[in-house]
């Protein structure tokens, strides 16, 4: 079969790669590649704000407006100039190496203050270089790497500058307020980023690159291991531990497969012994069969109604075992249906125990039935029959020397109760639960049953299962055991 997934070992190592290359991508992409669009808002915003404190400075006309102005510009690394409507200055704080609004002639005041008139009283103006150079329209050529000068002008000529005009009534005087802040990083800045973020780029690549390979052995490890103990069990070996305790998870497979090693290996014990039993039950009937057919066959005169008797019981217990299997297969497919009807269960009974007069008569049994009054119930009456009688020859197959079993009907409420009681050697704690197991034996050694097929309880525990209704078994080793069930009434 070709192996069409690649280990979680690799496919993790893989993932955390990509992780590494989708962040160093981003990384590069937000610091060099858009490094200029964010800039240019952050300082955007931070130039309106400016504009807006340094209006509410100037309207407040506080003494110490000028430090106030200053203070501001500094702190936000831009340049405040004031003039009144005439273009002379009044207060000018300049913190950006690149601006001259304080040489700023008095023709390009006058032409702000008249484009901010002309916009309601404030305008903004974008441009790039130097503000005596490309400002208001006055925008000559990019000089070429030939001509005089460029060295010393290139970066300037590439800076994106932004001017906020803004009229601001004092006194009933109109005075400009121009705040001027740079849009773009300077060259020096984005190099020296983009440096900064080769070298994190290679330690970050050697790193994940480890790191990745160490958390993929980590995680996948538990997992191999645990995988090549399932190859194990695959195998039929279901002598194998699941030991993976890293992770949570895995320590909840490792003890879901433990669990599933141990049901396993208790099944495949059970089906060799059932295997055993089966053939053991079917090779004892055939062989009696096959014994009294040939003496009959060959001596005329053992040709006795008492012969033929045993060959017809013989085949008879054949019939019953394979029926038996039929209906456990049936019951544990879910494929057999309930006849529900209401019947006399206390009648149900007695019929049952009247198929064991003969036993009674010839092996010197007793069986003891004992109620306080008939009940009705809503149940399959085949099947209850089936129950009771397989509890009673069970009882039968391992009652003490006294060959007493004791039956008895309890009501309780609306509940009735069966119970079916031996005198036995009785079944120890640790092997109750089993004992509704195919042909399982507490002492593993088996005898042929005096009365079933040694599937009785099995059948048992289908069939009350089937119809919801609780049951058990009470017993102590050297004091028998006690089977029961309930069922409920109908008033």
């Amino acid at each position: 079969m070709k192996h069409e997934k690649i280990s979680i070992k690799w496919k993790i190592y893989l993932y955390l790669l990509v992780f590494t290359g989708i962040l160093l991508l981003l990384l590069w992409l937000l610091q060099i590649c858009y490094l200029d669009t964010f800039y240019k808002m952050i300082k955007t915003g931070e130039a309106e704000k400016a504009t807006a404190k340094a209006i509410e400075i100037l309207k407040s006309g506080a003494s110490d407006a000028e430090e106030q102005i200053d203070a501001l510009a500094a702190e936000s690394n831009m340049a405040v100039f004031v003039t009144d409507a005439e273009g002379n200055e009044l207060y000018n704080a300049e913190y950006i190496a690149t601006s001259r609004l304080g040489a700023m002639p008095v023709e390009q005041v006058k032409k702000c203050y008249e484009e901010a008139l002309a916009n309601g009283g404030s305008t903004k103006i974008e441009f790039q270089g130097g503000i005596n150079k490309n400002f208001m329209g006055e925008n000559p050529p990019v000089p070429k790497p030939s001509d005089a000068g460029f060295l010393q002008n290139h970066g300037q000529e590439r800076i994106e500058s932004v001017i906020y005009v803004n009229i601001v009534q004092i006194d009933e005087k109109d005075t400009i307020l121009m705040v001027n802040t740079q849009l773009t990083p300077v060259d020096a800045t984005v190099n020296t980023l983009r440096v900064e973020l080769l070298f994190i780029t290679v330690i970050m690549i050697g790193v994940s690159l480890g790191v990745a390979l160490l958390i993929s052995r980590q995680v996948s490890k538990s997992l191999i291991r645990i995988n090549e103990s399932a190859k194990k069990m695959a195998g039929g070996n279901f002598d194998v531990h699941f030991d993976g305790r890293d992770y949570r998870e895995v320590a909840e497979l490792s003890n879901t497969l433990n669990a599933t090693a141990v049901e396993l290996d208790k099944n495949e014990r059970l089906r060799r012994e059932l295997i055993a039993n089966v053939s053991h039950d079917l090779r004892t009937p055939l062989t009696m069969i096959i014994a009294y057919a040939e003496v009959m066959r060959d001596l005329p005169g053992e040709n006795t109604p008492e012969n033929v008797q045993v060959v017809i019981d013989e085949a008879e217990r054949l019939t019953n075992l394979v029926n038996d299997m039929l209906d456990i297969s049936k019951l544990q497919a879910g494929v057999m249906q309930k006849n529900v009807t209401v019947y006399n269960l206390t009648e149900s009974i007695q019929a049952v125990l009247e198929r064991y007069n003969k036993l009674k008569e010839q092996d010197g049994y007793t069986i003891c039935f004992s109620f306080d009054q008939s009940v009705m119930v809503e149940a399959d009456e085949y099947k209850i029959f089936q129950v009771i009688y397989n509890l009673i020859n069970n009882a039968i197959n391992y009652t003490g020397e006294d060959k007493t079993i004791w039956v008895k009907q309890k009501k309780i409420e609306d509940i009735v109760r069966i119970e079916v009681t031996d005198s036995g050697e009785g079944i120890a704690a640790e092997a109750l639960p089993y004992v509704w197991d195919r042909y399982y034996k507490v002492d593993k050694t088996h005898k042929r049953a005096l009365m079933g097929t040694g599937l009785g309880l099995s059948i048992v525990k289908n069939i009350l299962e089937l119809h919801e209704a609780k049951y058990g078994v009470i017993s102590e080793v050297g004091k028998g055991s006690t089977f029961w069930f309930e069922l409920r009434t109908i008033q």
